[in-house]
C-alpha cells in the first residue's frame, strides 16, 4: 500500500518523533511504498493569507507551497498521522495543514445549488492516528467529547473512499509514563503498522 505520514512536533528528539520514526521504518520493512512529511523539519506554513483564503475554490490553482503536499495526498492509498494531542485536539501546526491541503476539488467538492458536497480523495481507503495526550482517557473522551477523534475520524474520513478503514491509538497521561510504558507503546505501533495490508 502506498502509506503516507505526517508527522507534527517541534521536538526532534521528542517521544512523538521516536514514534513517527518507528512507524515509518516499520511500513517499509513490511513492504509498503512509504512517503513522509515531518512539518516542523519542513518549516510548513501553517497560515492561511487573505488572498489564499479568497482563492479558496476549486477554480483557483493552490498556492505554490502545498502544491508537494496536495500531490503526496492524491498519490496515497494510506495515510497516517502522528501528532501529540494539546489542547484536546490536534497542534496548531497539523491543523493548518489541514485547513490549507484539504481544499476544495482535493479532498472534497464544494456543494452548489444542484449539487451537494462530495468527496474527491477517494484514493485513500486507510486513515491512522498515533497519538500522546496529557490527560487521561476518561477526560479528554467522556468530558470533553474526543474532538480531535471526531476532526479526523469523522470530517477529514468523508472525503476518502466510502469505506475507507480507520484506526486510533492513544497513549495517555504522557508525564506520566515511565520507559516501560513508552517502549510498549511504541511495540503496539510497531505491531498496528506490521498488521496493514498491501
Amino acid at each position: 500500500m502506498r502509506l503516507l505520514f505526517v508527522h507534527a512536533h517541534p521536538v526532534p528528539e521528542s517521544f512523538n518523533t521516536a514514534l513517527f520514526k518507528a512507524a515509518t521504518e516499520t511500513a517499509r520493512a513490511n513492504g509498503h511504498e512509504v512517503r513522509s512529511t515531518d512539518l516542523y523539519a519542513e518549516d510548513f506554513n501553517p497560515v492561511m493569507s487573505p488572498d489564499e483564503r479568497r482563492a479558496y475554490t476549486e477554480a483557483d490553482p493552490p498556492p505554490p507551497d502545498i502544491v508537494p503536499h496536495i500531490a503526496n495526498l492524491q498519490w496515497a492509498e494510506g495515510l497516517i498521522l502522528v501528532y501529540p494531542t494539546w489542547w484536546y485536539s490536534q497542534p496548531a501546526m497539523l491543523k493548518g495543514w489541514i485547513d490549507r491541503v484539504w481544499r476544495p476539488g482535493v479532498t472534497f467538492t464544494l456543494r452548489t445549488a444542484t449539487e451537494p458536497m462530495r468527496p474527491a480523495l477517494t484514493n485513500v481507503r486507510l486513515i491512522g492516528v498515533i497519538t500522546t495526550f496529557g490527560s487521561p482517557w476518561w477526560f479528554w473522551t467522556f468530558l470533553m467529547g474526543a474532538p480531535g477523534r471526531k476532526v479526523i475520524l469523522r470530517g477529514m474520513r468523508y472525503c476518502t473512499a466510502p469505506r475507507t478503514r480507520t484506526f486510533w491509538m492513544g497513549l495517555h497521561e504522557m508525564d506520566n509514563q515511565t520507559d516501560e510504558s513508552r517502549r510498549r507503546y511504541l511495540d503496539r505501533v510497531k505491531a498496528r503498522i506490521s498488521r496493514i495490508p498491501p
